[in-house]
């Protein structure tokens, strides 16, 4: 299996390197792909340090996979060049999730819709995918009618640049600004680029990557993504009406026995989940679980993901292993 992982020295892509080491995923070459400038760098996978290689070099090499997060107009230009030689692209950036043709995939949710025949498949947003994994079971249930969504989300989503303004301000020290105000002792209502209709494509990519992945044109959906100053993971305090009535106990049995989703709720305790916790792991914890008393067949949950893990690498990685898994994945050697 020769894997291509593309933009590995971006914070994604170096945890993509990690999580294929943890998960002892098939990897027998590993080319490491990031731009001219850093080619010739050193990037450490399984004890051994791995030399990086431009695009085009990775292309001339026909990896059977290649993990792509090195932003929309790198994967505009090769995720096609790619797939059209016969590799596998796994693309963490928002270039490819809303065409038709290309799925949109978190394998626990909706794995189903691969076949096999698919050269370009598409990693939802960051913030899209925890809350997709808390609703799936709760909508096969209950069947959604609305969802109100706030996003507190981690300077991570925003890169390497954004943790160093962070931790700048923390220490007095003036340099570079990601963000257009301080995001220390801050929150910033302002997540990717506004649009006509006065929300962020952020916003807009959780209403409609969810809609696509739930299978769900219509359903109804309002968003509010705010940046904070952690960097641990999301958080999103979600409010759902369903169609149908539930039971508290049943929606935490729900939740709880999903794969991949943890329920830390007991709030007498002071647990519940949050960034620090969520640091570092696969999972997405589920908690503050509550009836919603002011409308009818309405709930209150607070999510939180590792937004570098559960929200892009593994994600990504998890697609490589279902296609594996079910016998999908035909290599392009």
């Amino acid at each position: 299996m020769k894997v291509a992982v593309v933009g590995a020295t971006g914070l994604v892509g170096r945890t993509m390197l990690k999580v294929m080491e943890e998960r002892s995923f098939p990897v027998d070459e590993l080319l490491p792909v990031a731009s001219e400038r850093s080619a010739g760098m050193q990037v450490r996978f399984r004890n051994r340090e791995v030399t990086v290689i431009t695009v085009e070099e990775a292309l001339r090499r026909r990896p059977d996979v290649a993990l792509f997060s090195a932003g929309a107009s790198v994967s505009r230009e090769y995720a096609p060049r790619f797939a059209e030689m016969g590799t596998v692209v796994i693309d963490n950036s928002s270039a490819w999730r809303m065409e038709p043709e290309i799925p949109l995939v978190v394998p626990e949710v909706n794995g189903d819709v691969l076949t096999g025949e698919e050269r370009i498949i598409a990693n939802p947003n960051c913030s899209t995918i925890q809350m997709v994994m808390a609703l799936a079971p709760l909508h096969r249930a209950y069947k959604i009618k609305r969802v109100v969504v706030s996003t507190y989300q981690s300077v991570t989503g925003t890169g390497k640049a954004a943790v160093d303004q962070l931790e700048n301000e923390r220490k007095g020290i003036e340099g570079p600004k990601v963000y257009p105000h301080p995001i220390d002792k801050n929150c910033i209502p302002h997540c990717d680029v506004f649009l006509e209709n006065g929300y962020t494509k952020e916003e807009m990519k959780l209403v409609n990557e969810t809609r696509k992945i739930l299978g769900e044109k219509k359903m109804k959906i309002t968003a509010t993504a705010v940046r904070a100053p952690v960097t641990g993971g999301h958080s999103e305090s979600v409010n759902v009406q369903f169609v149908k009535n539930y039971e508290l106990d049943e929606v935490k049995d729900l939740l709880a026995s999903f794969p991949g989703v943890v329920v830390v709720d007991d709030p007498a305790h002071n647990k519940y989940p949050m960034p620090v916790m969520a640091n570092g792991y696969d999972e997405v914890f589920v908690g503050r679980i509550r009836r919603d008393f002011s409308r009818k067949k309405a709930l209150n949950m607070w999510i939180v993901a590792d937004n570098l893990r559960k929200g892009a690498a593994t994600n990504a990685v998890q697609i490589a292993e279902y296609l594996l898994t079910h016998g999908l994945l035909k290599t392009a050697q």
